[in-house]
């Protein structure tokens, strides 16, 4: 069976944008691939984190995967940091990635731009990223926009380590979505949707409640002309609201241009917000439920050890083809 894997980094409090880009499509694709989901706390500390919060955002986006539809007994859902394969296989990988190919790879630069000093581990995190995918032999990979560099440096390192060493690797495919990849802030729709905006009222977090949700929708910007028609060049702002309502409606993108055909922005962003309160409901009250119960604790100690099972042969193939000892 086709393998695939991904994560939700744990280094805030996670908006909608993770939803129709990430937890919606991890839903889907349980049932096609045999799937890893895990959260990559691992990657969160490249910048500093407050230990209680990370503790707790940990837990959250365990409890998200979950509440939102993953189901463990189907997917393996775990911890990064449980399985120390990770960071083994990260270091060995370090010795075939470029530094050329690190400097070059454009989340760092805008994530470093403006500052004195960033962790080394900031600048080399993408080859952990490569060990997470490579250590389980995944097959595919979902990616956004903003990772489609990343997948690309992972298969690179992956067949220099083949050529050089023999197959050890597979090489993963990426996974690309059309609708909901990327979720843009509601008073800017050519910047993602971020918690660091500090206009609140540009980002929907999973969590919010329907007041706050009917709020900012209410708020968001739209243009002058009172068309709901999606148009990425024309109406961007717009064309983000259409395509947020067919990532929690379900629906595509010309029903619900036809459905407010005429109708203006206001009754369409009030609906809007009601179709991102009736899918979150549910997934917010499944999360209050397991987010501090044994039974998550539960689901986290079987990933790991299921994980663990399957990372550990990869990691001493990898040794072995480099010339390791091993027992």
């Amino acid at each position: 069976m086709k393998r695939l894997l991904s994560g939700i980094k744990p280094s805030g409090d996670l908006n909608i944008g993770g939803y129709g880009g990430a937890l919606r499509q991890y839903v889907n694709l349980q049932h096609d691939y045999e799937a890893y989901f895990f959260v990559p706390d691992f990657h969160a500390v490249t910048v500093y984190q407050d230990p209680r919060k990370l503790h707790q955002r940990t837990r959250d986006i365990a409890a998200l995967y979950i509440a939102s539809g993953i189901d463990p007994r189907k997917a393996t859902i775990f911890l990064q940091s449980q399985v120390p394969a990770h960071a083994e296989l990260g270091w060995l990988l370090e010795t075939q990635a470029h530094f050329g190919e690190l400097k070059r790879m454009t989340q760092f630069k805008e994530k470093s731009d403006g500052k004195d000093t960033v962790s080394s581990a900031l600048f080399t995190y993408p080859v952990l990223m490569a060990a997470d995918v490579l250590l389980y032999q995944a097959t595919h990979v979902p990616v956004g926009d903003d990772q489609k560099q990343h997948l690309e440096l992972t298969r690179d390192v992956a067949e220099r380590f083949n050529n050089r060493f023999g197959s050890t690797f597979i090489i993963p495919e990426p996974i690309i979505q059309d609708i909901g990849s990327r979720v843009m802030g509601l008073d800017d729709p050519s910047k993602k949707m971020s918690k660091s905006n500090p206009n609140k009222n540009s980002c929907v977090h999973m969590m919010d409640s329907p007041e706050d949700i009917r709020r900012k929708f209410s708020k968001a910007v739209t243009d002058s002309e009172g068309e709901v028609r999606h148009d990425w060049e024309q109406k961007p702002a717009v064309s983000n609201l259409i395509e947020i309502y067919s990532v929690f409606s379900e629906e595509d993108i010309s029903i619900i241009e036809k459905r407010y055909d005429g109708q203006g922005y206001g009754t369409f962003k009030k609906e809007l917000a009601e179709v991102v309160i009736e899918k979150l409901l549910p997934i917010q009250e499944k999360f209050h439920q397991i987010v501090d119960s044994s039974e998550l604790d539960r689901i986290l100690i079987d990933g790991a050890q299921r994980a663990a099972q399957t990372a550990s042969g990869t990691l001493l193939a990898a040794k072995k083809a480099m010339g390791f000892v091993t027992f």
